[in-house]
């Protein structure tokens, strides 16, 4: 048998990117981490694997909990962190799913090739900083009233829609084409309500972004051709989440949890993954609330990309339909999925803390354009690096409920980072020898997100495509990117 020892914990080697922890104290299920060993040597440099370790404790959870090949550590799950638990006799952990609820990315393509961008790039990135609003705080595309926000909870793009922010085909091309019904505005705390009114259609600050990139390589050129890409073709994509509203949401749920049910959090290793069991009310009421600030987070994305479009169409000559949503993908989240478990059918609350649904051809969730190519997986990088598309693989339900990585990962924290490197100098290195222009708030948020700070996302993307979770489609690069 072939073993990883950290010095704390073994891992035993299922086979090739596969490690498992077997159960021990208290834990149900095995923890699996889905990675190669120079990844490896990276989780296990913090408490990801103990973080891993306690999530395997949570009543209800199946086959095993899962560590994504980015994964790192989180707030009591690790990001990159997958687990499947029962919807009748589990329960259902904020802690496990995340602060920023539905942080996801979205990907718009156009007709330009890189060609038609060389010797915009400065223009393209000081319009479309000015137009859209980034940074801690308030201020956002759409600042309507707190009953603005109740329809953009309980209806999701269908608002956006209705509004003229969106087409028919952007809420086709959009996961779960943007609206969860059970969002109910009524479970979320007016306190949210008053955080997420001024910032409907913004960036925020931290690894939020809207970068603009060019397709630089296409793996399997008939996937690619379903998804609209080819070979040099400029595409943006649109990295941020529920804002303050949903870090709300998490943090009001959390604190009602840990009163009422003590007895189950006295249960669990650590209290950040406080949890309520699956048919309690305070279970259904923060089920409603997430599944509310989900459509806050899409109708998120969808103005940012309103936005965009309004950019591209006064600096080149494109039409506004030309400009097509190719997919948006949620990260943190806990979905009522149905998955088959030891041969029998059962619903389970998919909790996925930074990591991506990744369903393949057929699942009845994908929208008619991909039923038969899979579901579109947008994997960010860095600034100096490459972004990823690919596509829902054939293991990825048999080894993952249906989920692969959400991004390339970070290997240092935020503070660290600020201290090896210097913004000015991390933008100034990034145009003049990547042609990389970048447009941020402030120094401080572009020495966080340097490329230094983040794992090697060819590695992570490589084993993906290995293990038949997520298939590699299309690699991008970026041109230029503004960031919180």
């Amino acid at each position: 048998m072939v073993t990883y020892d950290t010095g704390s914990v073994t891992l035993e080697r299922v086979r090739e990117y596969v490690w498992e922890i077997p159960p021990t104290d208290g834990m149900r299920v095995p923890a699996r981490v889905l990675a190669s060993e120079q990844l490896l040597d990276e989780i296990s440099d913090d408490k990801t694997l103990e973080q891993l370790q306690n999530s395997a404790h949570l009543p209800g959870v199946q086959k095993y909990t899962l560590c994504m090949p980015d994964g790192h550590q989180g707030y009591g799950f690790p990001v990159g962190g997958v687990a499947g638990i029962d919807t009748e006799d589990g329960c259902i952990s904020p802690g496990a799913v995340g602060y920023d609820i539905n942080c996801g990315v979205r990907m718009l393509t156009t007709p330009l090739e890189y060609a038609d961008v060389q010797g915009h790039e400065t223009e393209l990135v000081d319009r479309l900083f000015a137009a859209v609003p980034s940074g801690l705080g308030g201020g956002g595309v759409y600042e309507g009233s707190v009953e603005d926000v109740d329809a953009i909870l309980e209806r999701g793009m269908d608002w956006a829609l209705e509004q003229g922010y969106a087409t028919e085909a952007d809420l086709e091309h959009c996961e779960d084409e943007g609206y969860r019904p059970e969002g109910d505005a009524s479970v979320v705390s007016e306190k949210a309500k008053n955080r997420g009114k001024e910032q409907v259609g913004s960036l925020g600050s931290g690894n939020h972004f809207l970068e603009v990139q060019r397709v630089t390589d296409v793996y399997r050129e008939d996937v690619a051709t379903e998804f609209g890409l080819s070979p040099d073709q400029i595409v943006v994509l649109i990295h941020c989440g529920s804002r303050g509203l949903g870090h709300q949401v998490c943090t009001d749920y959390l604190r009602k949890i840990e009163k009422r049910h003590g007895d189950l959090l006295a249960q669990l290793p650590d209290k950040e993954l406080a949890a309520a069991p699956a048919g309690s009310q305070l279970a259904d009421e923060y089920y409603r609330a997430m599944c509310a600030a989900i459509n806050f987070a899409w109708v998120n994305r969808q103005l940012v990309m309103h936005r965009t479009r309004d950019v591209f169409t006064d600096v080149f000559d494109v039409d506004r339909e030309d400009l097509e949503l190719l997919y948006d993908v949620a990260h943190n989240i806990a979905k009522k999925e149905v998955h088959d478990v030891d041969g029998e059918d059962r619903e389970l609350y998919v909790h996925r803390k930074g990591a991506t649904r990744a369903f393949p051809a057929g699942r009845p969730e994908l929208p008619p354009a991909y039923a038969d190519v899979g579901q579109p997986v947008i994997i960010p990088g860095s600034m100096g690096a490459g972004s990823y598309v690919l596509r829902g693989g054939e293991n990825s339900l048999a080894e993952t409920f249906g989920s692969t990585a959400h991004g390339a990962g970070r290997l240092m924290s935020r503070t660290q980072a600020k201290q090896e490197y210097w913004g000015e100098d991390v933008r100034d290195d990034l145009r003049d020898h990547q042609h990389v222009y970048v447009k941020a708030q402030s120094g401080a948020t572009v020495a966080e997100e340097a490329p230094g700070v983040y794992k090697d996302v060819d590695e992570v993307v490589r084993v993906s495509d290995a293990l038949g979770i997520g298939d590699r489609v299309a690699r991008t690069f970026p041109v230029c990117n503004i960031k919180g």
